[in-house]
């Protein structure tokens, strides 16, 4: 149980500059959906499109080389710190060469993808994730010293940076241009418009660089070329599986502009990227716990009760993520505020893609079993197949049925791949999941949901909500009594033990 609490804990602080960025990322969409980038422009669907493009050069970037920095740092006979700076120069060494390459080549780039008018959005972005890509290896390194502190210190700094920047660029500036415009007109464009979006990234990107100054030193151990031949023999599977899982993520946002049968296809991807964006919160759960989760399996490896210990996170994470689930659910008639009302027909899509979401981290849990026997090819495999599915919906559904067949095509990709993954795992390192406890919770979560979406559809408002907390505080009183007594809970547990 202490493991469990220190994990817990370390979620929390890993997942808080998630979380509230993504929290104050919410605040920003109705700056974007109702203030500053309408339906109709077709701007917030470029922004949706740019950084899901932005994403999987990420993912190619960084080479699958995080998880490959956790594993060879905790093995025996390698030194951590030479592990570190190999994969520090080798990520930063790809991410010049790719500015590079960008700038030599930005107008037929600009032109293949669709931005021959705006070539400023391709190189800027590339220079952002060029910066991010070559950061991860230090804020691994801050994961690895079990350094969450300033790990979340730096992201926080970084988040708040970007709220500030965007508030002054969509809201400040544009009401001063209104009355000083010659004035104004110095520092601001209103033609612009997403644009300073892609331009305040990069800002706060670079300003991240001089705070990660001592662990970037950490190159002075040197690169070694055998151990990085025999990190990337681990590690290009796991790309692999990068690769495909952030298409499982993002396919829908890069190729529904060019599957879609109509000429407002941005118009329509902004739709379903603002209803998309509600359901996200499953994506902070996910990311938090996969900072916290991905040093602790490793760490705990050689323990012997750990397969024990990963059965039981599993079931919490299943746990909580349908409470999760079911607090949307039941107030999505509030949390839609968050999107202008032009984008609300997106909504739709919210139950999918949470239910999708929550599959995926599952699948995150499983898929230790293949690192921790170093054989990460089944990883690859498994995702592979995924992204085959979700892309053959989207390219074969997306005509005739819109971004509804995107929702759908992730949560059949995002099955196929947990269903592959428990089967061969529990036959190449079983563990003994509670599947039966398990169940009960998603059979549960399955009613309540059916309920709800009755209520909302079917009764007031006010009577709906009313309905749903109900259900909710039903949910929680059977995790309270049955997997998750008070008394062990940290803080307040001590007034419930006997």
């Amino acid at each position: 149980m202490s493991n469990l609490k220190s994990l817990a804990k370390d979620t929390a602080i890993y997942g808080m500059p998630s979380i509230v960025g993504r929290f104050l990322n919410y605040l920003l969409t109705p700056l974007y959906t109702i203030k500053a980038l309408s339906a109709a422009s077709g701007e917030y669907g470029i922004m949706t499109n740019m950084y899901a493009m932005t994403a999987l050069i990420l993912v190619i970037l960084t080479f699958g080389l995080e998880t490959t920095f956790f594993r060879f740092a905790n093995k025996a006979g390698e030194n951590p710190n030479k592990v570190y700076s190999t994969a520090v120069i080798a990520v930063g060494s790809g991410s010049l060469v790719f500015v590079l390459l960008v700038f030599a080549f930005l107008t037929p780039i600009a032109s293949f993808m669709g931005y021959s008018e705006h070539p400023s959005y391709i190189w800027t972005m590339a220079v952002t994730v060029a910066i991010d890509s070559f950061l991860c290896i230090p804020f691994d390194y801050l994961r690895y010293k079990n350094r969450p502190i300033k790990f979340a210190g730096l992201k926080m700094v970084v988040i708040v940076l970007n709220i500030i920047f965007n508030l002054i660029f969509y809201l400040l500036l544009p009401e001063l241009y209104k009355i000083y415009p010659d004035t104004i007109g110095h520092i601001y464009n209103p033609t612009v418009g997403v644009g300073y979006a892609f331009y305040i990234n990069l800002a706060c990107s670079a300003l991240t660089i001089p705070f990660l100054f001592k662990e970037i030193l950490g190159i002075r151990f040197g690169f070694d070329k055998a151990l990085m031949k025999r990190m990337l023999s681990y590690s290009w599977p796991i790309l692999i599986l990068g690769i495909a899982g952030i298409l499982n993520l993002n396919a829908d946002f890069i190729l529904f502009p060019h599957v879609y049968k109509g000429s407002n296809g941005m118009t329509q991807l902004g739709i379903y990227s603002a209803g998309s964006k509600i359901a996200m919160i499953m994506a902070m759960i996910t990311q938090a716990f996969r900072f916290a989760y991905e040093p602790f399996v490793f760490s705990k490896s050689k323990d012997k009760d750990n397969r024990e210990t990963y059965a039981k996170v599993m079931k919490y994470y299943i746990i909580f993520t349908l409470l999760a689930f079911l607090f949307v659910i039941a107030y999505l008639d509030i949390l839609r505020y968050i999107i202008g009302k032009d984008y609300w027909e997106g909504l739709k899509v919210v139950p999918i893609v949470m239910a999708g979401q929550i599959m995926m981290g599952v699948y995150f849990n499983l898929s230790f079993w293949y690192k921790l026997i170093d054989k990460t090819i089944w990883g690859a495999i498994f995702s592979i197949i995924g992204c085959t599915i979700m892309i053959a919906g989207i390219i074969f559904f997306v005509p005739k049925y819109s971004y509804m067949a995107c929702a759908w095509a992730g949560f059949a990709g995002y099955a196929a791949s947990m269903v592959l993954s428990y089967v061969v795992g529990q036959k190449l390192y079983p563990i003994n999941y509670p599947i039966k406890n398990i169940m009960s919770y998603v059979v549960l979560a399955g009613v309540i949901f059916f309920a709800m979406t009755f209520a909302n559809n079917y009764l007031s408002n006010y009577l709906s909500l009313f309905i749903n907390t109900i259900l909710i505080v039903l949910f929680m009183a059977r995790i309270v009594k049955y997997d998750f007594p008070l008394k062990n809970m940290p803080i307040i547990g001590k007034y419930f033990k006997k």
